[in-house]
């Protein structure tokens, strides 16, 4: 287990909370929550083995959060002195005062365990950030030209982006946390250009961002030197690939797809203040309403899916979410059944009775000091079945079906219902067997349709963790790390379309 930077444990948090809670309670606060952040974020870019682009960035401050007269007051700054937090602390009591004439709803809070001077790093073995950039560039490189090498690759793009967070927080309660997550996204993509037709297309890797270090780009956790002595075969069969004939298909959906349906149409949809409508920027609010928790046919009776913020290597996982909650796992949809939401600890207190708890599950998050936090995605992952058909058995069971592998696109409605997906690999699927690869791939449905078709999933050996580093949510935006784990997963009857003949080509 690494520990937290001693850079950053050597910055006096404890002076700087003690302060502001001090002062946050002097003024009449019944509760005031205090954070001091370090956000420092790399990323990389080259374009066919050179160096194209290097940035590095540093976000340092500290945060303020008070409910004084039933309403919450927040205020941010950058200064590391007890004047600094003191004066924050005053700002968040003043908005308090400016905001209560229009709020209709006291602000009450689930209660949580008081956790005393606790730390939790994130599982990972080499900071990124810790090591010197020509190294990073340098395996870049060998990356890109390895591609390079096949005569029908003409351009690679490879590109890293590296995050160390750390963060404490104390609050009024007696709950004080300091915590250190690392994680890192990469990206390879090979694209092909015919010279005379002036036809071309692309292929990226698989490898979806993680909760893992450098060594995750070096082979601990996917397979690189697989992976890309098979890139540009792929590639190359989908240059001359035939476009697939729009119709009924029986699908096999690989993990490294599915898991981006996860997060539009599951993870998006059970955020609780979308539900409610308490939020609708970026992409809406849910159909899967309050009204229906326990009785809403999600999918069908082998859907089993989970919010977590504990799974190892998880890019939203933590140890204690950013109101002092406890990181933990708990049911979604149970059987194909809406059971539960994600939620913080207002959410959680408003609406106990039907959520039938009177504890939070750990969903605020804030993506620096100076934001707010707001309820965030834990990692939100289907459930493999225990003994469960590995991906080649269940694409035995197919007679005319396709097999879809890697995420690209994607749209989807204002209520989290109607949808489309494409993706990076699309193989027809005959009498049980892979037939070649098609082109123009896109499977369109409603959320419970499609859940609703899913006939079986794959057993633990197929389960793979995706996710995004960059999904956004909030007004001022703010952007947030996930995970969606699954397994393959076989659905009966999905409509497909010809994206070339959709787009009137």
């Amino acid at each position: 287990m690494s520990e937290v930077d001693a850079s950053f444990l050597a910055l006096p948090r404890h002076e700087l909370a003690s302060a502001a809670l001090q002062r946050a309670k002097d003024l009449g606060a019944t509760f005031a929550e205090f954070r001091l952040e370090r956000i420092r974020s790399e990323s990389i870019t080259l374009r066919d083995g050179v160096l194209e682009n290097a940035r590095d960035d540093e976000d340092l401050g500290l945060a303020v959060r008070v409910i004084h007269d039933g309403t919450w007051g927040f205020a941010a700054g950058v200064a590391l002195t007890t004047d600094e937090a003191v004066g924050v602390a005053e700002q968040a009591v003043n908005m308090a005062q400016v905001s209560r004439p229009i709020n209709s709803e006291p602000i009450e809070l689930a209660d949580e365990p008081v956790y005393d001077d606790v730390s939790w790093v994130s599982s990972y073995e080499i900071d990124p950030l810790g090591l010197p950039r020509a190294e990073k560039v340098a395996l870049l490189t060998d990356y890109s030209n390895r591609l390079l090498q096949d005569p029908g690759v003409t351009h690679v793009t490879a590109r890293v982006a590296s995050v160390n967070e750390c963060k404490y927080y104390a609050n009024s309660e007696g709950t004080s946390t300091t915590q250190q997550r690392v994680r890192i996204g990469p990206k390879i993509v090979a694209t092909a250009v015919d010279p005379e037709t002036g036809r071309f297309d692309t292929m990226a890797g698989c490898a979806p961002p993680a909760g893992r270090g450098w060594e995750y780009m070096t082979g601990t956790g996917w397979n690189w030197d697989e992976e890309l002595a098979q890139i540009p075969g792929w590639l190359a069969e989908k240059m001359s690939a035939p476009g697939v004939e729009a119709g009924s298909y029986d699908l096999v959906i690989d993990p490294t797809n599915l898991w981006l349906t996860i997060h539009e149409s599951i993870g998006h949809a059970t955020e609780l203040d979308r539900a409610l409508g308490y939020e609708a920027n970026y992409a809406g609010t849910s159909f899967a309403t309050l009204d229906k928790l326990g009785t809403l046919e999600y999918g069908s009776p082998v859907m089993h899916v989970t919010g977590d913020r504990t799974a190892e290597h998880g890019l939203s996982t933590v140890g204690y979410d950013d109101e002092g909650v406890a990181g933990q796992q708990w049911d979604l949809v149970k059987d194909g059944i809406l059971v539960g939401y994600q939620v913080d600890r207002r959410m959680a207190k408003v609406n106990q009775d039907v959520l039938g708890t009177e504890r939070s599950n750990g969903c605020a998050y804030a993506d620096s000091s100076g934001h707010i936090p707001i309820q965030r995605m834990a990692n939100v992952s289907l459930q493999p079945a225990v003994d469960g058909p590995s991906t080649e058995e269940l694409i035995s069971r197919v007679k005319n079906g396709i097999y879809i592998v890697g995420d690209k696109s994607w749209s989807i409605d204002m209520q989290r219902y109607n949808f489309q997906f494409t993706g990076q690999r699309f193989y027809k699927i005959t009498d049980g067997k892979l037939d070649g690869q098609l082109r123009d791939v896109a499977y369109q449905a409603t959320t419970t349709e499609f859940w609703g078709s899913m006939e079986a999933v794959g057993g633990p050996e197929t389960y793979v963790l995706g996710g995004a580093l960059n999904c956004g949510k909030a007004q001022p935006a703010q952007s947030g790390a996930v995970t969606h784990g699954c397994p393959s997963a076989l659905f009966r009857g999905v409509r497909i379309l010809n994206t070339t003949q959709e787009a009137g080509r």
